[in-house]
Parts: structure tokens; C-alpha cells; sequence
């Protein structure tokens, strides 16, 4: 810190080989520059270019049994109609008052009760639907309806008409992950609200997975949308994928069985900005140490059991969510078979060519 005058300077991201003595006489230089919107580099460079990652994001946990009575409680205070999407934020402890669950993504637990609608709109943000809880609920799809079911992982694409709604006798619970802070990074945000509360169905239910969940295409089909046109992958199919690829490989060292969700068109991630996969830890297995730039949200899907991320130790049990920030390193240890959920935006990173992982020795 250098004292201008009275005025406190962070020197922090300074330069190492500046001068701090004969930075005190640049002082009126740097007032005469600011008229003009100008800054040294200098004073802040190794504060922008770091040695290493510096996540704001830090390691945390929501307790599913805990979290739970509030949202059932929410259900008493605000309707879908009046909210427009009745959601409680997972707030990440280190990025308060931001609705960010790790620096780059939105992540939220949405309820819907019995008979309860929430109303169409579109948006820029592409958004995933896990879902925690409940039956016979439904999200539509630009005029695809699919009957969602615990473990489903299902996508909103970006700028498609959207509505959910709960045909059955319980409440409905997923986790709303979203992108919407990349879309903000770049000013790029728009959202619309569609005149009724539900859009037309133009597209049987099935009609996605019928034509492309099978590793066929209908053969007239063009389109290399980056997005994948399976908007709904069921759990009782990809917890199956897993249990298949138990029984012909050893488990990774670091990861377990890990299968990423793909899109059919590319082979690429399912979604463009949000990478998304499931995982296997098999009962009486512990991961080696492991740490990856893509910040990590998880949910539990089935299974006890804990996680070390960083100095932090978080038990863990069905439904639980936490959180492993960018170049933390993590190792998982089940007490039984888990099935982790996990997104991050790993995918965006790989694109840019900076993701960067390292494996602990085994």
C-alpha cells in the first residue's frame, strides 16, 4: 500500500520492479491521466495477469434436507405467475448478491407445484434442468413437450420458447443451471415473454429422441446446430451407459467412470457453453488428487459419501450440491456406489484454447 496524500493506493497488482519510492512522485502524472481515462498497467498488470488461476468462487455445499423447507416455504409466499420462474438462488458464498454459483454460471433450484404452470418466455441464455425430485412433471421445448423424471438432464437451447408445468399429484424439483453471465460479459442479452401462458405443441412427445437418440440421423437432415437436438436425456438411459462401461474397463484414476453428455450432430458437449457429464464412483474407490480452470458445480444423484476440495471435507448424500472452484484441487471417496451430475463451463474454455487440468500422482 502507498499513501497518496491521505489516499490509501492498493499496490497489490504492481509490477514487481516498480519503484515504489519513485511511484510516489508519478502521483499528479496519474491524476492528469485519469481526466483523460487513462491507467498505468503497470500498477495492476499482476493483479490482471495472474501466475496462477485466483477464483472469486469458493468451495461450498448446500445441504439438500436444509435447503428444501425453504423452497416447500417459497411455495407460500410467490406463485409461478407472479415470479415468472419460482426459483431460490444457489448463492456461492464467495460470490455474494451476484446469483452466480461458481464466476461463470447461474445455478438455482426451481419448484413446481401440483397443477402449477410456469409461463412460456425465451431468452438468449441457454439453460439445463436436472432434475432433484418429483414425477409427471414437464418442461416444452419449442413446441416439444417431455415428461421429466429424477436424474433427467434436460436443455432449454438459447432463444427457444419454453414453458413448464406439473401434471402430477407432488412437487417437482430441479436444478436451473444457466449461462447467463457469459451472455452479460458480452452485452448480448435478450429475453421475450410469449402472449399465453403455453405454446402450441408442433412436435409429438418423443419426437426429438425418436430421431436422434439411436446413433441414426433421418437421412434428409442437415442442420450441425452446436446445440443438441436431444433435449431430454433420460437417467434410467445414461445411469445404464455407466453401469455398461463398469463392467468392461477399470475405472479412471482421477474420475472414475466419467461420460460426458454429446450432442449427435458433432460429437461435441451437448450444450456450446455449459459442459456437462455423469460419473461413477464405485463403491470402496477414492479418486487421486485432481484439479482442472473449469469451476464445478455437482449434484448428488445417488450415493454417500465425501469430497476433500481444497483444506474443506464435504459429506455428501442424494440431492446434495457443491461446489469445486477452478485449480482446487479435489478428491472424491464414496461410501457406496455415487452417481455425480457435474456442469461447468469447460467447454467455452476448451473452445478458447485455456483449459488447462493436473493429475495427482497415483
Amino acid at each position: 500500500m502507498i499513501n497518496d496524500g491521505g489516499n490509501v493506493l492498493d499496490t497489490t497488482g504492481m509490477v514487481s520492479t516498480v519503484d515504489p519510492i519513485a511511484e510516489e512522485g508519478r502521483f499528479a502524472f496519474y491524476e492528469r491521466a485519469r481526466s483523460e481515462n487513462l491507467a498505468p498497467l503497470w500498477r495492476v498488470l499482476h493483479g490482471l495477469v495472474t501466475e496462477e488461476p485466483r477464483p472469486r468462487c469458493a468451495p461450498a455445499l448446500w445441504k439438500y434436507d436444509r435447503v428444501r423447507p425453504y423452497l416447500m416455504e417459497a411455495c407460500e409466499h410467490i406463485s409461478p405467475a407472479e415470479a415468472e420462474r419460482r426459483v431460490l438462488v444457489l448463492e456461492n458464498p464467495g460470490l455474494p448478491g451476484q446469483s452466480r454459483i461458481t464466476q461463470s454460471l447461474f445455478g438455482g433450484l426451481q419448484v413446481i407445484l401440483p397443477g402449477e404452470v410456469a409461463p412460456t418466455h425465451r431468452h438468449v441464455a441457454s439453460a439445463l434442468r436436472f432434475i432433484i425430485e418429483g414425477r409427471d412433471a414437464y418442461t416444452a421445448v419449442a413446441g416439444e413437450k417431455t415428461t421429466m423424471e429424477p436424474g433427467d438432464f434436460v436443455i432449454t437451447p438459447s432463444m427457444t420458447w419454453h414453458d413448464h408445468g406439473n401434471e402430477s399429484d407432488v412437487p417437482m424439483v430441479w436444478l436451473d443451471g444457466l449461462d447467463m453471465h457469459v451472455v452479460n460479459l458480452f452485452a448480448a442479452s435478450f429475453r421475450e415473454g410469449y402472449p399465453h401462458t403455453t405454446h402450441p405443441q408442433t412436435r409429438p412427445e418423443g419426437t426429438a429422441i425418436a430421431e436422434f437418440g439411436s446413433n441414426l440421423l433421418p437421412v434428409d437432415h442437415s442442420g450441425k446446430s452446436q446445440t443438441s437436438p436431444i433435449f431430454n436425456y433420460p437417467y434410467h438411459h445414461t445411469r445404464e451407459a455407466l453401469y455398461k462401461s463398469s463392467r468392461v474397463r477399470d475405472p479412471d484414476y482421477w474420475h472414475g467412470y466419467k461420460m460426458r453428455y454429446s450432442n449427435p450432430l458433432t460429437g461435441d458437449w451437448a450444450m456450446p457453453t455449459i459442459s456437462t457429464w455423469l460419473q461413477l464412483l464405485p463403491a470402496g474407490f477414492k479418486t487421486a488428487a485432481y484439479r482442472s480452470t473449469d469451476s464445478t458445480a455437482y449434484v448428488v444423484v445417488e450415493g454417500y459419501g465425501k469430497s476433500r476440495v481444497g483444506n474443506q471435507v464435504f459429506e455428501w448424500q442424494p440431492h446434495d450440491i457443491f461446489v469445486v472452484p477452478s485449480w482446487v484441487t479435489c478428491v472424491h471417496e464414496p461410501m457406496n456406489d455415487a452417481v455425480l451430475f457435474g456442469y461447468s463451463d469447460r467447454v467455452i474454455q476448451e473452445k478458447l484454447d485455456f483449459w488447462r487440468e493436473e493429475k495427482g500422482h497415483v
